[in-house]
């Protein structure tokens, strides 16, 4: 049985448990969270277990490995520069769909309702964002995981500083130190090798329950929500699903194909990390995933795949930080009644690209930046409220936009810098190495 089990591809275990998952709740109702929820439950905590470790190790390995290669200076400035592009280019697909659609006009104020959890949230200004990279505990960065969930029942998946910033600047530090130390560290720095192997390899071990944990977050999340509550704003639900998918399968694949790659064979090497971040509507809870994805399936350069992923997981969100804010600025106006003038529609993209950035690791980023957006266009914020109530189903495909292109810009940074191993990326596969140990390269 066993064997039959992991002959099928990991991709098509994990959409199995998806649709078994849709299937239980509808069939089942509230009751499935009660039955299957802690199956959800239970891998989320696998997920928080592993995140903080493997990131730390990954860092610390990739930075000492990197030195004396290629200038980490100017592979950082060009993934920030490929973060910005991708974020505008989102922003533009955000405003497109939300001239076509018009989600808030015809919209019955009648049949909607505010979340009762919903709370306006506090905006951070840039130097209290500033100031939070820099950890007051290194330890407790390292080690304190928010428990619990939030308002809107989501399992929160971050650390309990709210950013894991904090983790990759002190990994950081660290690497810088034992690489100035040269050979009097040769040992550590060995060691912090193989401690990254060992944890890619529990990654491994805890990949495995993708699928049942998948089934369970599914079945959960389908019983208590149900479709009745997405009945009234579906406009909006539907143009936010199409103006991601168009970013996603249209955008992201012209972006590929002008740097000379297969689309289809990066989606193959992606699917597993976007299946999870659909699921889980956490980057957090995908970002082992999306780094197996990028290595493994995709061939880009483990050391620098180690810094430039969970970077993109604290800071590259293109469904959350730029298609949403500004589809719910233009639903709001459209919904109240207001006519948006060309300066506002100026400061709300620019507020959703650059607000992306600002609010890196701050829980809820979504509904922050929505806030940020809102506020910056002199729209009313107790609007808000109504699209808070199916938040957790728009979340859904936010998040696995915001992890698809936290895959791809490691890819399309690897590809300019001769760091992607071209025959890995062709032979594009979707198991993120849960099936097979790849023997690594010895440390550099």
């Amino acid at each position: 049985m066993f064997k039959w089990w992991f002959a099928i591809p990991f991709w098509q275990r994990v959409a199995g448990g998806f649709f078994l998952g849709v299937l239980a709740g509808w069939l089942m109702g509230p009751a499935a969270e009660t039955w299957f929820g802690p199956l959800g439950t239970v891998y989320v905590n696998l997920i928080k277990m592993i995140a903080i470790p493997l990131v730390f190790f990954a860092v610390i390995s990739a930075v000492g490995s990197l030195h004396g290669q290629k200038s980490i200076a100017a592979l950082g400035g060009r993934t920030f520069l490929w973060f910005a592009i991708t974020a505008v280019l989102a922003v533009a697909v955000g405003l497109a769909f939300g001239w076509w659609f018009k989600p808030g006009l015809g919209v019955d104020a009648a049949s909607l309702r505010v979340a009762e959890n919903y709370q306006q949230r506090d905006v951070p200004g840039p130097l209290q964002v500033l100031l939070n990279i820099v950890p007051e505990n290194p330890f407790r960065a390292l080690a304190a995981l928010g428990a619990g969930k939030t308002g809107d029942g989501q399992n929160v998946i971050i650390p309990s500083n709210f950013t894991i910033l904090q983790v990759i600047f002190f990994a950081g530090l660290v690497g810088f130190a034992l690489v100035r130390l040269g050979e009097r560290t040769a040992g550590l720095r060995d060691l912090m090798h193989q401690a990254r192997e060992m944890m890619i390899q529990v990654t491994r071990f805890v990949l495995e329950a993708t699928p049942l944990g998948t089934f369970g977050l599914i079945a959960a999340l389908v019983g208590t929500y149900g479709f009745e509550q997405l009945i009234p704003l579906a406009k909006f639900v539907i143009a936010l699903y199409l103006a991601c998918a168009f970013h996603v399968l249209v955008v992201y694949p012209a972006l590929l194909l002008a740097h000379g790659l297969n689309p289809l064979k990066f989606f193959r090497g992606a699917a597993p990390a976007m299946q999870v971040g659909f699921v889980a509507s956490s980057s957090f809870a995908a970002l082992p995933l999306s780094l197996s994805s990028a290595t493994h399936n995709l061939g880009v350069n483990k050391d620098y795949a180690s810094f430039a992923v969970p970077l993109g997981a604290s800071i590259k969100m293109d469904g959350c930080g730029a298609i949403y804010p500004v589809l719910a600025a233009m639903f709001i106006a459209q919904f109240m009644g207001i006519e948006l003038s060309a300066g506002q529609y100026i400061i709300i993209a620019l507020a959703s690209v650059l607000g992306s950035f600002g609010t890196a690791g701050v829980p809820g980023t979504a509904v922050i930046m929505a806030t940020v957006v809102v506020s910056a266009a002199g729209l009313p914020l107790e609007a808000i409220g109504i699209l808070y109530a199916i938040d957790r189903v728009l979340d859904m495909m936010r998040t696995m936009t915001n992890v698809t292109g936290q895959v791809l810009v490691p890819v399309l940074v690897a590809k300019q810098t001769g760091l992607l191993d071209r025959e890995v990326y062709e032979r594009a596969s979707s198991n993120v190495g849960v099936d097979d140990a790849v023997e690594d390269s010895p440390p550099r």
